[in-house]
């Protein structure tokens, strides 16, 4: 068992690197970045990709609607007047418009895409109609509901020289005590707490914004029709030209959600099959540490079991390792709610549910995040919203099903 002491001490101090890699990142949540530019106010036009009408809808739009920005103009962007949405909006957007700061608020029909994700075809349609003077350009998801100084938060990073984009992320509020809804919430916790002030950010497509001059410069105009994920095209990009995509603590956005064990599952492989074409470095990261993270756990444990068992002599490191796996699965789960009970503070709804969950289950939802990621390493198409697609490669995408096709 001598091998296994050098592995023994690799995993404790790999796990003592990762304490501290949280520990920086739960800092940044309560501090933000680091910018001046308070003073920052370019023209925005703010696009909003709606496709039918999600839970809370009308409170989403609305909020988006009522940003306190001075110079900002909204583009709610479908893909024909058949979508639910647009009958909706019209409402919205006639109930609050009087009260908005936007200079204009307009509804956009997009028409089908051909080549790309509806989503990216729609947030391009808002793209080429753009007011001519506009600076920057910010995105927004229907699902997401936002304070009224999200926008000037999302922004103010931009000022800063080598920031390329800017990005928030989403914390999914659960409406049921479900346990697929709060397996939900707890896998999604995981991801946002590896967010920081470092270099491997991924900007996150409900709540993102770029320069107008970047976003020609690094050629996104050009990218984004061949592909069927806006924010990873976007983080590709961005990070190419040797830019930075930020991330804005402030900007996290509340998304109430309820689900089903079959509509979890859907959603994970997709997103995860998703990152595994467009990023496969970021997924295969995820698959290692997942795979890493429950065997230093069970078969540390098991190790641990039978150094003692038969009175070896480094029986206490032996032991000491699966504790401190356990530990740090604990100590991660505490952070990242702490950091998500902050952001619904604002929102005056704090989730204990999801508090709870997430450190009782912590163990479960890691099995649960491995069996999602190998079941998104076979295949390579994905129905989101009703339309099915097929990702040939990170800028290459076949739209093999669109029920629109056939009415």
């Amino acid at each position: 068992m001598e091998w296994y002491i050098y592995l023994a001490w690799i995993a404790i101090l790999i796990q003592i690197l990762l304490a501290v890699l949280i520990a920086r990142n739960f800092l940044y949540c309560f501090k933000g970045p680091r910018d001046s530019g308070y003073h920052y106010k370019p023209k925005v036009l703010l696009t909003i990709p709606c496709k039918g009408v999600d839970q809370n809808f009308q409170k989403n739009i609305t909020s988006l609607i009522l940003q306190d920005y001075d110079d900002f103009n909204i583009a709610f962007v479908v893909q024909s007047t058949d979508d639910p949405a647009y009958e909706k909006l019209l409402d919205i957007v006639d109930a609050n418009k009087n009260n908005s700061k936007a200079k204009d608020i307009k509804i956009l029909i997009a028409g089908k895409a051909e080549s790309c994700s509806q989503k990216i075809h729609n947030l391009l349609h808002s793209y080429k109609n753009m007011p001519p003077d506009t600076e920057v350009l910010a995105f927004a998801d229907s699902d997401a509901y936002v304070l009224n100084n999200w926008l000037n938060k999302l922004i103010r990073p931009l000022k800063k020289k080598g920031y390329g984009a800017a990005s928030g992320y989403r914390i999914f509020v659960p409406k049921t005590r479900n346990l697929a809804t709060l397996a939900l919430s707890a896998m999604n916790a995981k991801v946002m707490q590896f967010l920081g002030s470092h270099n491997f950010n991924q900007a996150w497509g409900g709540a993102m914004a770029i320069k107008l001059e970047t976003f020609k410069n690094i050629g996104l105009e050009n990218l984004w029709p061949k592909t069927v994920s806006d924010d990873y095209a976007l983080s590709y990009a961005v990070k190419k030209a040797h830019l930075k995509v930020v991330f804005v603590p402030d900007c996290l956005v509340a998304t109430y959600e309820k689900t089903t064990w079959p509509k979890l599952f859907e959603f994970a492989r997709r997103q995860l099959l998703i990152t595994r074409v467009t990023s496969p470095g970021t997924w295969g990261f995820a698959l290692i540490s997942t795979i890493y993270s429950l065997l230093g756990l069970w078969a540390g444990l098991a190790i641990a079991i039978y150094a003692n068992k038969n009175h070896l002599t480094n029986s206490t490191l032996f032991t000491a390792v699966p504790a401190i796996f356990f530990a740090g699965q604990i100590y991660r789960s505490i952070l990242r709610q702490i950091i998500a009970n902050r952001v619904l503070e604002k929102y005056s709804e704090p989730s204990n549910n999801s508090f709870i969950a997430d450190v009782i289950g912590s163990l479960a939802w890691t099995w649960l995040f491995l069996i999602c990621l190998v079941s998104s390493a076979i295949g390579r198409k994905i129905t989101w919203r009703g339309i099915t697609y097929e990702l040939i490669a990170p800028t290459e995408t076949v739209i093999i099903k669109n029920p629109e096709d056939q009415t």
